[in-house]
C-alpha cells in the first residue's frame, strides 16, 4: 500500500521572506512537488503566469469557486488567491509530498479537508525589522505598508494554530529548519505504519 504524501503548508504575513524561502527550498531540494497557486491579482514586475502563479479574471476565479475546484481560497487586499484541490490530492494520493505557501485563511482551510497537513509559521524576528524588508524591496506606498503591518498583527494571532514556527533571521537558516521539520515528518511513527508491519511479518 503506497503511504500518501506529506502537505507542508507555509504561512507567513506579508514581507517575511515566505516566497525567497520556499523558492530557495525547492531549488536546494528536488524531492517535493510544489503547487503554484492561481490569483485574481496583476503580475509583478519579472513573475511570469504559469510559473509563480496562475493570473486570472475574477470572473473565471469565481466560477472556479462555484464548481468547488480549490482546495482553499481567500481574498487578500482585494485580490483572489486559491490552490487547485484535484492536484494537490492527486500528488499526495501518488506518495508525493507537496509544499503550498498560503496565507493563514487557506491554512484554516487545509486543516478541516487535510487534518494530516504539517503547517509552518514563518516570523520576522520584529515588527520593526518587517517594517525596514516592507521598505527596502520598495514595491509599495507608505499607505500599504502601513496596511500590510497592521494585518501582520492580525496574522501573528493565528500562529498558535500552526504545527511549527521559524523565525527568520536568514533565508539559508529558515531553509534549512524548513527541510529539518519535513525530514522528521517522513520519520514519524504513523508514516511507516506499513514498514513496521512487514518487519512484524518478517517480511
Amino acid at each position: 500500500m503506497k503511504t500518501k504524501g506529506i502537505l507542508l503548508v507555509v504561512s507567513a504575513p506579508s514581507g517575511c521572506g515566505k516566497t525567497t524561502i520556499c523558492g530557495g527550498f525547492l531549488n536546494k531540494y528536488k524531492d517535493i512537488s510544489y503547487c503554484i497557486s492561481t490569483t485574481t491579482r496583476t503580475p509583478r514586475a519579472g513573475e511570469k503566469n504559469g510559473v509563480d502563479y496562475f493570473f486570472v479574471p475574477e470572473k473565471f476565479f469565481k466560477s472556479m469557486i462555484k464548481q468547488e475546484k480549490f482546495l482553499e481560497y481567500a481574498k487578500v487586499f482585494n485580490n483572489f488567491y486559491g490552490t487547485s484541490k484535484e492536484a494537490v490530492l492527486k500528488l499526495l494520493d501518488n506518495g508525493n509530498d507537496v509544499l503550498i505557501d498560503i496565507d493563514t485563511q487557506g491554512a484554516r482551510q487545509i486543516r478541516k479537508i487535510v487534518p494530516a497537513s504539517v503547517q509552518v509559521f514563518i516570523m520576522p524576528p520584529s515588527i520593526k525589522i518587517l517594517r525596514e524588508r516592507l521598505t527596502n524591496r520598495g514595491k509599495d506606498s507608505k499607505e500599504v505598508i502601513d496596511l500590510r503591518l497592521s494585518e501582520a498583527k492580525n496574522e501573528l494571532e493565528q500562529s498558535r494554530f500552526y504545527d511549527y514556527i521559524i523565525i527568520n533571521e536568514t533565508v539559508e537558516a529558515s531553509v534549512e529548519q524548513l527541510r529539518s521539520i519535513l525530514i522528521a515528518e517522513r520519520l514519524r511513527e504513523k508514516r511507516k505504519k506499513r514498514v513496521i508491519e512487514k518487519l512484524l511479518e518478517g517480511k
